[in-house]
């Protein structure tokens, strides 16, 4: 009974909310996430770096048995240490690398774009810059100057790492530098960023508004990741350095923030760090694993598919963890999407969201290597 007018009116006054959709949440990023990221800081980078982690990866499993993961997972894990031991190199210039002066920065920053152009870099590369604070602002532009200087292009799966972000304003200060820099020296491609969220002014600010979702829509479509910053947030919060950790209930606030605020807009997530590292004697290394591997596997089962990894020896409990995360889900996974796939009815009625989510569990899963193609049974156009 309604005429045609009522459509069309409706859709001139919705035509401005379409469009703010389709720009502010554009849905999933395409392409693989990393599982981590191995942070370095520039003082200690060596060219080497790759064969240097894998070796001291393998080395401490051989040194500390048994493996921190199942006999079944021990020839996939061992491949990937020696294959691919780093998914995600960021080269430290903030807090793990400290005011060394101008002349050493400058030198570090063209020794880094010498290791990030090798043949046989990580797949995902870059570098953590300081933050944009006004006592570090012009040392940082300084040293993305100078390594785009040294680098001449953007290597593939290159980022910068944007740290103690506090505000907007700074993110569109961001923005606005990364096309200066794009200019100058003639970058062909985007250059993009991450925000490491680590101060509560991030997460929540003055009036009372979630600032990181201001910081994500601030950026003018550069900004692809919101990376934790364990240690920073949990002391701006007032946690005592014993009881400062990823499970921590400031945390788990700050990442439930974060991860609402990116949904749909293909920003990724990343959890932070321990700091209880892997070394030592074998007991401690054992508690250190045991650690580790359960922080992994609950940041895995809270969405975060991403963290932060500091030492060699965390390899081992990375990748045994996520191997182990994806493989215990398989069989639910190809069986629920099969079933929606076939109108089969199961014991479970899944919506066509839940569906895609089994499609990118499966794809997450291939990505990293836990398991084949031919195990889920499906084809990649299926998925």
């Amino acid at each position: 009974m309604l005429d045609q007018d009522v459509y069309d009116e409706l859709d001139r006054r919705l035509a401005p909310v379409d469009a703010a959709l389709r720009r502010d949440y554009p849905g999933e990023a395409p392409g693989r996430q990393p599982v981590h990221t191995v942070y370095v800081p520039a003082d200690r980078l060596r060219e080497d770096v790759v064969p240097q982690w894998s070796s001291a990866a393998v080395a401490a499993l051989d040194a500390h048995p048994p493996p921190p993961y199942g006999a079944e997972l021990r020839e996939r894990v061992l491949a990937k240490l020696r294959r691919e031991p780093i998914e995600d190199l960021r080269v430290d210039f903030e807090d793990g690398y400290g005011d060394r002066g101008d002349a050493a920065e400058d030198a570090a920053a063209r020794f880094a774009a010498r290791v990030l152009q090798a043949a046989d870099r990580p797949p995902f590369v870059g570098i953590r810059c300081k933050s944009l604070d006004q006592h570090t602002r012009r040392r940082a532009v300084r040293t993305l100057d100078v390594l785009f200087d040294a680098l001449g292009s953007l290597p593939e799966g290159f980022v910068v790492t944007l740290p103690k972000v506090s505000a907007p304003e700074q993110v569109a200060a961001m923005a606005v530098l990364c096309g200066r820099l794009e200019r100058a020296h003639g970058l062909a491609g985007t250059l993009r960023f991450e925000v490491q969220v680590e101060t509560p002014a991030a997460v929540l600010g003055p009036d009372g508004v979630a600032t990181v979702a201001r910081l994500i829509h601030a950026s003018e479509g550069r900004c692809v990741g919101l990376h934790y910053g364990t240690y920073d947030y949990s002391a701006a919060c007032g946690i005592a350095a014993g009881y400062q950790s990823m499970e921590h209930p400031v945390a788990d606030h700050a990442k439930a923030v974060m991860q609402v605020a990116a949904a749909g807009t293909g920003v990724r997530l990343s959890d932070g760090s321990t700091n209880v590292l892997p070394v030592g004697d074998s007991p401690t290394v054992r508690r250190a694993w045991d650690l580790h591997g359960r922080l992994v596997r609950r940041s895995l089962e809270r969405g975060f598919y991403q963290g932060w990894d500091l030492h060699p020896a965390q390899l081992p409990t990375r990748y045994g963890a996520t191997y182990a995360f994806f493989r215990d889900g398989l069989p639910a996974a190809t069986d629920r999407l099969r079933a929606y796939l076939d109108r089969r009815e199961s014991g479970i009625l899944d919506e066509p969201a839940t569906a895609r989510a089994l499609a990118g569990f499966l794809r997450r899963g291939l990505d990293c290597g836990a398991f084949s193609l031919a195990e889920t049974g499906f084809t990649l156009d299926q998925l």
